[in-house]
């Protein structure tokens, strides 16, 4: 099979997003998990392989399966056997129907936190890392009912920074990466989302990217007053 698209990043900061767009411009997902009251465009997420062989990982080695507390130390990853991960991982693809000559892609938020074994697996992988400011993430968290690991803001916080450890390693291990930002395309503006998908060898397909994003969605929740959103406003912080 082709080396595949690995799309990752904080739950709740715009990966199934991403994932639906790497979609839509033609890159197949397998069989995909259904639209849920809190991704109700879809999630995206290839069911088998979260429920297969994802969290039964994390449990084995562990740690919280749904990746919320505690986190798993990511040298955990640096000694488990990346033939055998990419051999599950394609027969799964396979099995869905997925041919040897298609784009095809995996969006996982905890693949961050198991780079190391997914890069051992896919050494010519491309990886999109979503990022989304910090507070707007706890904000998420705080209203989602699956988001259960802490009630208060500053846990939600020391978790988005271990997200943000395992990005920089990602960044300084020379993965063939690239970071995108959903908000752009919430505010209007599809060029940083055309160039992703242009560097992926996919077709843009800008019409049918703009029916499938949706600012309300994305908003639900939020305070609104005059047409802003009022809430506390975290720079973007950039890898590095």
């Amino acid at each position: 099979m082709k080396s595949p698209i690995l799309i990752t990043g904080c739950a709740r900061s715009g990966t199934s997003m991403t994932a639906g767009v790497v979609n839509i411009c033609g890159a197949h997902g397998g069989h995909t998990s259904p639209a849920t009251i809190y991704n109700k465009k879809g999630m995206f997420e290839n069911a088998d392989i979260r429920n297969d062989l994802v969290k039964p990982l994390l449990q084995t080695l562990g740690v919280d399966p749904m990746a919320q507390h505690p986190l798993p130390d990511v040298n955990l990853f640096k000694e488990l056997d990346g033939a055998e991960w990419r051999e599950k991982i394609e027969k799964i693809f396979k099995e869905q129907g997925v041919g040897e000559d298609d784009t095809w892609f995996y969006k996982g938020a905890k693949m961050c936190l198991m780079w190391p074994l997914w890069n051992a697996a896919f050494p010519d992988a491309k990886w999109i890392i979503v990022r989304r400011r910090s507070k707007e993430i706890v904000n998420s968290c705080m209203r989602t009912g699956f988001m259960k690991a802490f009630d208060k803001e500053e846990g939600w916080q020391g978790w988005i920074l271990q997200h943000v450890e395992r990005f920089n390693e990602m960044l300084h291990a020379d993965l063939n990466l690239i970071e995108v930002w959903p908000q752009e395309m919430i505010d209007g503006q599809f060029s940083e989302m055309q160039s992703v998908i242009e560097w992926l060898d996919l077709e843009w397909k800008e019409a049918e990217v703009r029916e499938f994003v949706s600012p309300n969605l994305w908003n639900e929740g939020k305070v609104v007053v005059n047409d802003k959103i009022i809430a506390e406003a975290f720079d973007k912080g950039r890898l590095g």
